[in-house]
């Protein structure tokens, strides 16, 4: 599974800012599908990955490296010779289509700016990089002859065209009242499938969105549809393109309890959050990354029962914070209740009790007299009643804002709570670390306690490393090791991380009277980070301090701390600087 036209716009977007103005510094082909960019930015070296492998076509960035052949294919020397050296003026997207057009700009010797394009379709089993100079192609990662396709070839010195299927209407610029009429004409048609023939690179994960958030069923034809049917598509659509055109973009991964991938896009998947866990990320490129990381991840069976209890509590949680946030919102009215009784209040005996609503100076502005307010009186009475019933509504919603508050604070740390306990999950990787989690669940009663005796099993350790100046690294993977490696292992002058404001493990340094080197530092930071709900991110801030300035308050739930004289460092977690790790220790 990968994006379609409308998420692709987002990660385009996101890649445009990044990556323009930078210089192409290297290019690598790891294999006949991938390639990868190494472009140097603003004292940053940032690494591009573009992957017509048809069961993933992407394009993100990256922090991992791959493997290359001693002998770089034909098609990695030729962008070489083309490319290196050359500054990228623009990335964007052809329509709405899964077609990228890198823009990399060179000077002359005489000076004049010549300009040639990385073209990227990312179309499934008819995916391509093509390398074109105004446009006319000069090669392809993959040649397509008139044997292969009679409708299109893509061959050096043809001039290049777009895929077919170009007549479809974009949604950014088609209004969508004239995008739903031309569905109308699908009559046939279920829905799903008429929006995805209609719009140019809508996929069916955002065409299904349109139609849970319009509140239809999935089967729907489009004969079926009346005209509140096609208002609620219109909204829904308008809600999806106004999110993304404010480029407040929500990186959504969704997958099963199998932690098969279910759907992504650039915005929040509403349709697919039942029985399913949703991940979020701060960029589309690490949203992309980390599904073609989820084909290498196999889970015990055992955890994939904790992986769905616990995610299914969560999304309870999830939206109890959205009843508790929107009664919270309706509770601030209080303010405005007490303001009309304390108007009424100065004002008893100059109202007249026939009328429903009065119009008074407004006491609370500099100049009452020239800002009336408008108050809505219940002629059954008095005016001195009526205030005092706004009163009474005043400290009515005064006491429910002030419970509300604690109940949706309880509730946002019971989210993290459970985000802690889904990191553990993530990283388990044995019989005993899963019992330690499975105890904790039951302790804190998200479970019952088994009425069968389970086969004892060994306590889970703690991870110890060894670093190149001699120092052990202790790393906590689930709340209880966290507690043990911060409370029981850890000596006070020893250094404590952890990720800032993110769920994972505790990590020690143990330093003792030794100043360890930035190397250490940076691989306890780094596993830290590695540990973590961030994982799949880059640029994760670690907080350290001394063992000494960490502290449990009373009642705190497994791995909960606070902390002070901290310090914030700032690193990329790299799964095989991590794998290398654990293999030497």
């Amino acid at each position: 599974m990968s994006l379609d036209g409308v998420s692709l716009s987002a990660l385009l977007a996101e890649l445009n800012t990044k990556l323009t103005g930078g210089r192409i510094d290297k290019v690598f082909q790891s294999d006949k599908y991938t390639l990868i960019l190494w472009i140097r930015q603003s004292n940053e070296n940032l690494r591009l990955l573009i992957s017509v492998n048809p069961k993933h076509p992407r394009i993100h960035l990256t922090a991992g490296t791959l493997e290359n052949p001693a002998t770089p294919p034909a098609f990695c020397m030729l962008l070489r010779k083309h490319l290196e050296g050359g500054r990228i003026a623009s990335i964007l997207q052809h329509s709405l289509d899964r077609i990228a057009l890198m823009s990399i700009d060179f000077r002359n010797e005489d000076g004049t700016i010549i300009t040639k394009c990385l073209i990227s379709e990312l179309m499934g089993k008819h995916s391509n990089i093509i390398l074109t100079q105004d446009q006319v192609i000069i090669d392809a990662i993959k040649r397509v002859g008139l044997s292969i396709s009679r409708t299109r070839q893509v061959l050096p010195r043809m001039e290049y065209t777009y895929p077919p299927g170009q007549m479809r209407l974009n949604f950014f610029e088609t209004p969508i009242p004239v995008f739903f009429n031309t569905l109308k004409t699908l009559q046939t048609t279920p829905v799903t499938k008429a929006i995805i023939q209609t719009g140019i690179g809508v996929g069916p994960i955002t065409a299904k969105e349109i139609i849970w958030r319009a509140g239809l069923p999935a089967d729907i034809l489009v004969e079926a549809l009346d005209n509140s049917d096609i208002i609620a598509l219109q909204e829904a659509t308008e809600s999806i393109i106004t999110h993304l055109k404010s480029k407040e973009i929500e990186p959504t991964v969704i997958v099963n309890a199998e932690n098969q991938l279910v759907g992504i896009a650039s915005f929040n998947l509403e349709h697919l959050i039942q029985k399913n866990t949703k991940h979020h990320f701060f960029t589309m490129s690490e949203a992309v990354e980390f599904i073609d990381s989820l084909s290498g991840k196999k889970k015990l069976p055992e955890q994939t029962i904790l992986f769905k209890i616990v995610t299914e509590e969560s999304n309870r949680l999830q939206r109890k914070k959205i009843i508790l946030t929107k009664e919270l919102s309706d509770a601030t009215s209080a303010d405005s209740f007490r303001k009309f009784a304390d108007i009424i209040m100065a004002n008893l005996y100059s109202i007249p009790e026939d009328q429903n609503q009065i119009t008074l100076p407004d006491l609370y502005h500099d100049s009452p007299d020239d800002n009336q307010i408008s108050i809505v009186i219940d002629t059954k009475l008095s005016p001195l009643e009526n205030a005092q019933s706004y009163y009474s509504k005043y400290n009515k919603l005064k006491r429910a804002q002030e419970l509300l508050k604690e109940q949706l604070f309880q509730c946002i740390h019971e989210t993290s709570y459970l985000e802690s306990i889904l990191v553990a999950l993530e990283h388990a990787t044995n019989s005993s670390e899963l019992a330690d989690i499975r105890e904790e669940l039951i302790n804190s009663g998200y479970l019952k306690k088994a009425s069968k005796r389970r086969i004892p099993i060994p306590a889970s350790k703690p991870l110890t490393i060894t670093t190149q100046d001699g120092l052990t690294i202790l790393v906590g993977k689930n709340n209880r090791q966290n507690d043990i490696v911060t409370f029981k292992q850890a000596q006070h002058n020893d250094i404590w991380f952890h990720t800032k404001d993110i769920p994972g493990s505790h990590v020690i340094l143990r330093s003792g009277s030794q100043t360890p080197s930035l190397q250490s530092l940076q691989l306890a930071a780094h596993l830290a980070a590695y540990y973590s709900k961030a994982s799949q991110s880059s640029n994760v801030p670690v907080d350290y301090t001394q063992r000494r300035y960490v502290k449990k308050p009373s009642g705190a739930k497994p791995g909960f701390v606070i902390y002070d004289h901290q310090s914030t460092i700032y690193v990329t977690p790299d799964e095989n600087l991590v794998n290398s790790v654990l293999k030497k220790s």
